[in-house]
């Protein structure tokens, strides 16, 4: 086996709890909770002896991962695993306009239109490719262990695209605010072992 990786969503923000789309163009900061959650993963995983952390370019991914970064464990950013950027709905609660929005965004995807984007937002092609590029750096890493920190949608293209699935199938996964996917790489091929684990915060 190559290696393993962690990846983890990020810890709960207000926005998160308030249910306002953030997406890559607002980084808020973890609230109470989030800490609460990365202190928890961080507690339950701490010995896992991580050779790298990874998080991208935006704040509430590091301060999730920020109590492995101040164990000395190294660290690298990539803005390719941001959140989606979800446009003019970035910043707002959801209104019905908004929801039909989506829905129909959706419901070109799963006709194969993966260009089809919110208005001034990102498509799921240009999602995946971001995330693809990023893949094909990790595959390289010589790390053994690693912890990758990213967001919700961009955790869904992940891994629909470690699984060599078509990116209609990113609906069909769940994801909580610190739930992991590991994953094991051999052979420059990756196997997802488990997903949105959270028995990290029921742990006493």
């Amino acid at each position: 086996m190559d290696k393993t990786i962690f990846f983890i969503r990020h810890g709960e923000t207000d926005l998160n709890r308030a249910h306002i789309v953030q997406g890559s163009g607002v980084d808020s900061s973890l609230n109470e909770l989030g800490h609460q959650q990365a202190k928890q993963f961080y507690d339950f995983y701490k010995d896992q002896n991580f050779d790298l952390v990874i998080c991208s370019a935006l704040q509430r991914s590091y301060q999730t991962i920020l109590p492995f970064i101040e164990d000395g464990i190294p660290l690298e950013r990539y803005a390719e695993i941001n959140e989606m950027n979800w446009g003019v709905h970035e910043g707002k609660s959801s209104t019905p306009a908004m929801k039909a929005a989506y829905t129909e965004m959706i419901r070109q995807w799963n006709q194969n239109n993966l260009d089809a984007r919110l208005e001034e937002g990102e498509s799921a092609q240009e999602m995946a490719s971001r995330l693809q590029a990023f893949l094909d750096q990790l595959k390289q890493m010589t790390q053994k262990k690693i912890l990758v920190c990213s967001h919700g949608r961009a955790l869904r293209g992940i891994m629909t695209l470690l699984k060599g699935q078509h990116l209609r199938e990113m609906e069909s996964y769940k994801h909580s605010n610190t739930g992991l996917f590991l994953v094991e790489q051999a052979d420059q091929k990756f196997k997802v072992i488990l997903e949105n684990d959270t028995k990290h915060l029921d742990a006493s």
